[in-house]
């Protein structure tokens, strides 16, 4: 019987364990603020959103579907990704990483990233 509930208790962690996949994406990098309270398409320049950064807003790349791809970390502890997205604020890039998906939120583990301006 002990053996029964060791498998259980084990079968229930692996099976609440996050799964990523590859993903590539391709959108602007933008500060979080504005993509939910202004709902823009794109931001509104690249001054506004270093600005809205260097206050503490969280970057984040928003396809032109409306997805919305929150950077993370996957070290622990975990650090902020606006240092890494600093350089791309206001621009179009193309991303690729491991995606994670929760509660319908998409959060994304940055391996590559480049300037999308020619796309």
């Amino acid at each position: 019987m002990k053996s029964l509930f060791a498998a259980l208790a084990l079968f229930s962690l692996t099976t609440s364990l996050a799964t990523a996949e590859d993903k590539t994406v391709t959108g602007w990098v933008l500060d979080s603020a504005c993509a939910f309270t202004k709902g823009l398409s794109k931001p509104i320049s690249r001054d506004c959103a270093l600005a809205c950064a260097r206050k503490g807003s969280q970057l984040v790349i928003l396809q032109n579907d409306g997805t919305i791809y929150w950077p993370i970390s996957d070290q622990t502890p975990a650090e902020g990704q606006n240092q890494r997205l600093l350089p791309f604020a206001g621009k179009r890039v193309t991303v690729s990483g491991k995606l994670y998906t929760r509660g319908g939120s998409n959060a994304l583990v940055i391996e590559k990233i480049a300037d999308a301006a020619g796309q």
